[in-house]
């Protein structure tokens, strides 16, 4: 069933509610996490604590694989805000959705290209500031023109290309996880027959859907960590 997006206009711009509420919710939950974590830290860390350094750990290595320490230590903290925010984003949307009045409130925020997007965007602007910040103007421009002149144009548009390839690769996958759910769900309403052809499949693409949703999570930050080390690391 076509479920409509709650739009509201204010000062000029068209907001999608739901888009809003769920952006909030993935925000306070990654929030929550860490405070809990943190909350009283032991030297021989236990429960939360002991999770939250394994996800610490596992950033430190995504950014060790693609560039030193040295320049990449300062992403550590913006590793571990994305993997975490888009992951819990992803499974947002996975056990339910909730509608109301043909109006789709409940789902995963990164099923909206205007989520992906935005936040592929703001990682791409991310890698050209620290470039800029590390290398100053003179060196990071140059890069675009090297090793030859002519080669500017297809830089440029790598760029929007990067943007584009991050922010729709995570909604797609996530958006098509979410269609299939909502037909499987949907047979399950035509009775026992549809019951019985339902349940087991619809189990099964739930359990492919979290490791879906775990492996974008971990490709964009792969990616993130990938592109900044373009920008900032020596050796590139």
């Amino acid at each position: 069933m076509h479920h409509e997006a709650p739009l509201k206009e204010l000062f000029g711009l068209t907001f999608n509610l739901s888009n809003v509420l769920m952006i909030t919710v993935a925000s306070a939950i990654v929030f929550i996490i860490a405070l809990i974590s943190t909350r009283r830290l032991a030297m021989k860390p236990t429960g939360m604590q002991n999770f939250f350094e394994w996800i610490m750990d596992f950033v430190k290595n995504i950014i060790n694989s693609t560039m030193d320490w040295k320049d990449g230590g300062r992403f550590h903290i913006l590793g571990i805000t994305l993997i975490m925010y888009i992951f819990i984003s992803n499974m947002l949307g996975l056990p339910f959705s909730i509608s109301y009045d043909h109006t789709l409130w409940w789902k995963s925020p990164t099923a909206d290209p205007a989520v992906t997007l935005t936040l592929a965007a703001l990682v791409i602007a991310l890698s050209h500031y620290y470039g800029i910040k590390l290398t100053g103007v003179k060196a990071y421009g140059s890069t675009f023109v090297k090793p030859m002149w002519f080669l500017f144009p297809l830089k440029i548009i790598e760029e929007f290309a990067n943007t584009l390839t991050l922010g729709l690769r995570l909604y797609g996958n996530i958006y098509a996880g979410e269609i299939l759910l909502t037909l499987l769900v949907g047979s399950l309403a035509t009775g026992w027959g549809g019951h019985l052809a339902a349940i087991i499949p619809t189990l099964v693409w739930q359990g492919f859907s979290i490791f879906v949703g775990s492996i974008q999570s971990f490709i964009f930050c792969m990616l993130t960590m990938v592109y900044m080390a373009h920008k900032v690391s020596q050796d590139h």
